[in-house]
């Protein structure tokens, strides 16, 4: 019986190296339509605000617009590294959270 001679690579180079996913870029940002007033900025940077605590607050398991208190929106978007936002922010907050069930 003959046995054939057989020769091995050694582990390392027969493995592929290990798969990285790519870092996901960041969205990029697009520019405001110019030419509108300025309430129309102001309340669109709101609403944006707004959403983003909103989806915090839902994340950390507050579902009841009376469990968002003006304090806890508040501590949530210190957490953000965000600006604290006004009163009429943190009721735009609870009405996104209300009516999101």
């Amino acid at each position: 019986m003959a046995v054939a001679a057989v020769t091995t690579e050694p582990l390392d180079r027969q493995l592929p190296m290990p798969y990285h996913p790519p870092l996901p870029t960041p969205p990029t940002k697009k520019r405001l339509p110019a030419g509108r007033p300025r309430e129309w900025y102001v309340s669109h940077n709101r609403r944006l605000k707004a959403m983003r605590l909103a989806i915090a607050l839902l994340d950390s398991g507050v579902y009841q617009p009376a469990s968002a208190g003006n304090h806890k929106i508040r501590t949530t978007a210190e957490r953000l590294g965000m600006h604290p936002p006004s009163d009429t922010t943190c009721r735009m907050v609870r009405a996104l959270i209300r009516y999101g069930r």
